[in-house]
C-alpha cells in the first residue's frame, strides 16, 4: 500500500472522482426496512459463502422471520434526527473530503455496498459529471473479502452495465498507514486528557469466522497489525491493551478472542474501568453504539465491571479528513500525466 505524501500534492487530475464506500444501513428502525437491508446483505456470497440451496432456504425460511424486529429495536436504540448514524456520519465525512478536494476539480461521491445511496446510480452521477478516473476507497482500514472485495464486486458488476468503462485504482487497505495510527491514537489521548486513563484499553475489531482467514483473507492479520502499531504508538504493553472480535453470529467458530467474553472476563478478575476503541469502523454504526457502548456496557456492569467508556470512530473529525485526503493524494499522484490521452 502506498503511503500518503507528508506534504500535499497539487497537482490531482480533473477528470478524476473518488467513490467512497460504505457497508449500508436500512432506511429506518423497522422490521419491514430491516428485512429487505438484510436480504441483501445476508444474501452476498462474499458474507456467507454456504451453497445456495443450504443457506436461502435459512435465510428466508428462519432467519429473515425472526432477526429483523430484534435488530429493528438495536436501531431504534441509536437512531437519530438524521437518521441512521452510519449514513448521517458517512455523508458528513464525504461532505468534508469534498470541500477539501474542491480546488483539485476530483469529485467525492459516496455510495453503499447495500442499500441507499446505492453503488450504481452513483457511478451513473460520475461519469456523467465527466468523471473519467474513478479511485474506490471503502471505508474499512482493514481488507477482508466480506467487506472491501464485496464493494468491489458491486461496482464492477454495476461497470458491466456502462458502454465506456473509466479508468480504475482501487485502495484495499490502510490499516498500517501512518496517517491512520496517528489519528487513532490522537482519538484515544484526547479521550485520555479528559476522562484519564482506564485499566485496559480494548481494541474490538469486526469478526469474520475463522475459516474465512484460513481460506486466504488477510483481514485477521491487518487487524493485529494495526494493534500492534496502536500499541507501540500509546506505548502500552500487551497487558494494557487487549485486541478481539465482536458481532459473531451462527454456530461457526468467528475469530477470537470474543469482546463480549473477554468484557466478562475482565470484571471478573477485578478490572473496574476498560476503555473501548473499534478501529476498523471509519464511523460509528449498530456495531459501535448499540453492541459496545450500550449492550457492551451493560454485560461489563453485570459481570461486575464498573465503567466502560466507549471512544467514538473518527467519524468527520478533522484528523479523519486529512487522512483520508492524504490517501487520496498518494493514489492520484500523477495518473493523470500516465494517461494522458484518456
Amino acid at each position: 500500500m502506498q503511503n500518503a505524501p507528508s506534504t500535499p500534492s497539487t497537482d490531482l487530475p480533473s477528470g478524476t472522482a473518488v467513490l467512497l464506500l460504505n457497508l449500508g444501513t436500512p432506511t429506518a428502525p423497522t422490521p419491514a426496512a430491516v428485512r429487505r437491508y438484510l436480504a441483501e446483505f445476508l444474501s452476498d456470497r462474499r458474507v456467507i459463502d454456504y451453497p445456495r440451496w443450504l443457506w436461502l432456504p435459512l435465510l428466508y425460511g428462519v432467519i429473515l422471520a425472526v432477526r429483523p424486529r430484534r435488530s429493528a429495536r438495536a436501531y431504534a436504540s441509536i437512531w437519530t434526527a438524521q437518521g441512521s448514524p452510519l449514513l448521517a456520519l458517512s455523508r458528513a465525512l464525504a461532505d468534508k473530503l469534498a470541500a477539501r478536494c474542491a480546488g483539485s476539480g476530483v469529485r467525492i461521491e459516496l455510495a453503499m455496498t447495500y442499500g441507499e445511496p446505492a453503488i450504481a446510480p452513483a457511478l451513473e452521477r460520475l461519469l456523467a459529471q465527466g468523471a473519467r478516473r474513478v479511485l474506490l476507497l471503502p471505508l474499512y482500514p482493514q481488507y477482508s473479502a466480506t467487506s472491501t472485495a464485496a464493494a468491489f464486486d458491486r461496482v464492477f458488476a454495476a461497470l458491466r452495465e456502462q458502454r465506456r468503462l473509466p479508468e480504475l485504482r482501487t485502495l484495499s487497505s490502510y490499516h498500517d498507514a501512518p496517517e491512520y495510527i496517528a489519528a487513532l491514537c490522537g482519538s484515544v489521548e484526547n479521550h485520555w486528557r479528559e476522562h484519564g486513563r482506564a485499566q485496559r484499553l480494548l481494541l474490538s475489531f469486526h469478526g469474520i469466522p475463522e475459516r474465512y482467514v484460513a481460506q486466504g483473507d488477510p483481514y485477521r492479520e491487518q487487524c493485529l497489525a494495526t494493534a500492534h502499531a496502536l500499541r507501540e504508538r500509546l506505548g502500552l504493553d500487551a497487558q494494557q491493551l487487549l485486541v478481539t472480535f465482536q458481532s459473531r453470529v451462527g454456530r461457526e467458530r468467528w475469530l477470537a478472542p470474543y469482546t463480549d467474553e473477554a468484557l466478562a472476563a475482565l470484571a471478573r478478575e477485578g478490572v473496574r474501568r476498560v476503555q473501548v476503541l473499534c478501529p476498523g469502523f471509519a464511523v460509528d454504526c449498530l456495531e459501535t453504539l448499540e453492541e459496545i457502548a450500550i449492550r457492551g456496557r451493560e454485560q461489563f456492569v453485570e459481570a461486575g465491571g464498573e465503567c466502560l467508556e466507549y471512544i467514538p470512530a473518527l467519524n468527520d473529525s478533522e484528523a479523519h479528513v486529512q487522512l483520508l485526503h492524504g490517501l487520496i493524494q498518494a493514489q492520484l499522484h500523477g495518473w493523470a500525466d500516465a494517461h494522458a490521452g484518456a
